[in-house]
């Protein structure tokens, strides 16, 4: 296990320094790399203690791999912990059951001054035009997600009837959101989305296992169809001892990667960036 962290993290230094860039020529002027999406774009860190951010996310780690050889290169996040593909297409969902990053008043005011994270990365996108040369994306998994009349965060994965309904929904949303994006942007930059990694494999339920892996083939059939490509963050995790290697989930029971598996994912995106 010591001797796979230690490759990927040499595999990312190593593309960071050879690989050719795949970026638009634009010179010597300043251009931008916009991350788009829930906590893992924000870069969500479990502490021990609590949920903190940290600067090593995998947009964090994508930039420094980019920027090393791109110096004119500069990242704007936007990405929020708890977007959902409907609240980052039409904003707050609360007080209902549907997860966002907060209440209608703390979009407007602290988040998003256009109201929606999508909103607000089509106005980036216009103020900046031929100036983005690289967005990604994920969104979808709080999607499946929901509070309970007590308040008590609830997943679709565990229960019986699955999550049809919740997938179906966000095939909807992100073929929007990625339709808005992409007239914004242009034909040429670069769009690319991901799957995620399953981080119940430790709990060995192959009904949750299947269900993750339907959210996964929906995310990739609805970005293949807007022509988008696709991180392969679920196969980079294929095993219990990797998810526990590379997220909190089996010491902390958070679901976020640590500052390896961000990294991960960081290299699944590079890996489709500059192949």
């Amino acid at each position: 296990m010591r001797r796979l962290l230690i490759a990927t993290a040499l595999g990312l230094a190593l593309l960071a320094a050879t690989a050719p860039g795949a970026r638009a020529d634009t010179g010597s002027a300043t251009h931008y790399y916009l991350s788009l999406g829930d906590s893992l774009a924000a870069g969500t860190n479990a502490t021990g203690v609590g949920v903190a951010f940290t600067d090593r996310g995998y947009a964090d780690q994508l930039y420094a791999a980019l920027a090393a050889d791109d110096p004119k290169l500069e990242l704007t996040k936007l990405g929020c912990p708890g977007e959902s593909s409907a609240s980052f297409r039409f904003g707050s969902q609360l007080p209902t059951s549907v997860l966002s990053c907060g209440t209608p008043r703390f979009y407007k005011n602290f988040l998003y001054s256009k109201g929606t994270q999508l909103a607000e990365a089509v106005a980036f996108l216009a103020a900046h035009k031929g100036k983005v040369t690289l967005v990604t994306i994920d969104v979808g998994a709080n999607d499946l997600s929901r509070l309970d009349a007590q308040g008590s965060l609830v997943t679709c994965l565990f229960e019986p009837a699955g999550c049809a309904t919740q997938t179906a929904g966000i095939a909807t949303n992100l073929s929007a959101i990625l339709s808005e994006l992409r007239a914004a942007a242009g034909p040429d930059v670069p769009i690319v989305g991901m799957t995620y990694y399953n981080v119940f494999r430790p709990l060995g339920d192959p009904f949750v296992d299947m269900r993750v892996e339907i959210l996964n083939a929906v995310l990739a059939s609805t970005y293949a169809a807007a022509g988008a490509p696709v991180a392969d963050v679920a196969g980079a995790f294929p095993t219990t001892a990797l998810v526990c290697a590379w997220t909190w989930f089996c010491t902390h029971g958070d679901v976020h990667p640590n500052t390896a598996g961000y990294g991960v994912i960081a290299n699944e995106f590079l890996e489709v960036i500059q192949p």
